[in-house]
């Protein structure tokens, strides 16, 4: 009996001498995390929490492994935040809890966040993940200032990812931006999947996602309803993949405004598909300034969409001009080409489901229209056209003007 004790006393040692070495083996493979918590937040959203958050990212950032900032349950107040790189981890994860169980809240009073132009920024960061939660940026006040035509800050992006690679954002939840929900510049390789962003149909500029200079962007199954375009894409954005969006209240998709400088980059490779229209100022829509311009649209593919009731469903604007106030009253520069329009269906809120109003200095060539079907009040719809070719194939309805 003394020896089998003793035997069983021996493995009960050896077992809790190797225990820690199991599990630092453990914790290496799976990286190391950083609880904000840790770091002296309170989530009651009403402490200010951003230094804690930063010296959380300082800590994951300087990681020889992969590194995960873990925000828990809870409500915390952040006022403007970098969150820069380089990092010496090679792969960061930003996790939240999803839906409402964790949110970060701007400051109440839009002052706060000045003209820092970005509310939460990711910057020069490659390998990094941005996993749940939701972002409430309080954008009522500022609204309020816009529309009174008070002094007002220019606005704060909610979520911005400048200079960064090897992205995801998955799950994320935006309410009430400034202005832009996000927005992606001079990135690459970055994929936004199962996002859902909301604000009312009246707050102005609050785009859902703006990307410019910037390719390999993938923006997959998000819901997106604002006072501006769903998403918009702007000079310098190639190699695009948008599909199954759910766009409405808002402006649709858009390409540009361009032609905003004299030298300016253009937009090329983009492909939206399987993707959802509803009550939507525009559907699909590509536009310019009336002026000079190095830009460019060309090898754009849309493709198995629906519209209901918008307003516009398929449109190009090359005199564009929001308010019809201080207009450039030129011919735009921006070359529009190698457009595809394949399997689009549905209603039309307006009689003009179709409208191709191109530069006559630099027509639109190379359009195509493949099987559509667009009504309006259940009556025969029409199209109308200005300096632009193409060709038709399958049913066309309307009717093609070119």
């Amino acid at each position: 009996m003394a020896h089998k004790l003793l035997s069983a006393v021996s493995v009960a040692i050896t077992f809790l001498i190797a225990l820690p070495l199991l599990f630092e083996s453990s914790h290496a493979a799976g990286g190391v995390t950083y609880n904000v918590v840790s770091y002296g937040v309170r989530g009651d959203g009403k402490t200010d929490s951003t230094k804690a958050f930063l010296r959380a990212w300082s800590s994951a950032c300087s990681s020889h492994r992969s590194a995960t900032v873990y925000v828990p349950r809870g409500t915390f107040l952040l006022k403007p935040v970098v969150f820069s790189g380089p990092c010496r981890s090679s792969r960061i994860v930003f996790q939240m809890g999803a839906g409402s169980s964790t949110t970060l809240v701007a400051p109440s009073n839009y002052w706060e966040l000045g003209n820092s132009g970005n509310w939460i920024l990711f910057i020069k960061v490659t390998g990094l993940s941005i996993n749940g939660g939701t972002v409430d940026a309080r954008g009522a006040g500022y609204w309020r200032c816009r529309k009174y035509g008070k002094s007002c800050t220019p606005g704060a992006r909610s979520v911005s990812i400048f200079w960064c690679s090897n992205v995801v954002v998955n799950g994320l939840r935006s309410l009430n931006s400034q202005i832009m929900h996000m927005a992606i510049d001079n990135s690459n390789n970055v994929h936004v999947k199962n996002v859902w962003i909301r604000a009312p149909s009246g707050s102005p500029n609050t785009d859902g996602i703006h990307i410019e200079y910037s390719s390999g962007i993938t923006i997959t199954k998000s819901t997106i309803m604002t006072g501006d375009d769903c998403i918009s894409i702007g000079a310098g954005a190639r190699n695009l993949w948008i599909e199954r969006i759910a766009c409405g209240p808002g402006h649709g998709i858009s390409i540009g405004s361009l032609g905003g400088y004299a030298n300016e980059d253009g937009v090329q490779n983009v492909t939206i598909t399987s993707s959802v229209f509803t009550k939507t100022q525009n559907g699909v829509r590509i536009k310019s300034w009336a002026r000079a311009s190095t830009a460019f649209v060309r090898n754009i593919v849309y493709r198995n969409l629906v519209m209901k009731n918008v307003d516009n469903p398929v449109i190009i604007d090359q005199k564009y001009c929001p308010g019809n106030k201080n207009c450039p009253r030129q011919s735009s520069g921006v070359k529009i080409s190698r457009v595809t329009y394949q399997n689009i269906r549905g209603t039309s809120g307006t009689k003009v489901a179709m409208n191709f109003y191109c530069s006559p200095s630099n027509p639109c060539w190379g359009i195509k229209l493949r099987d559509i079907r667009l009504t309006y009040l259940n009556k025969a719809a029409t199209s109308s056209c200005a300096n632009v070719g193409g060709s038709k194939s399958g049913v066309v309805i309307p009717k093609s003007c070119f």
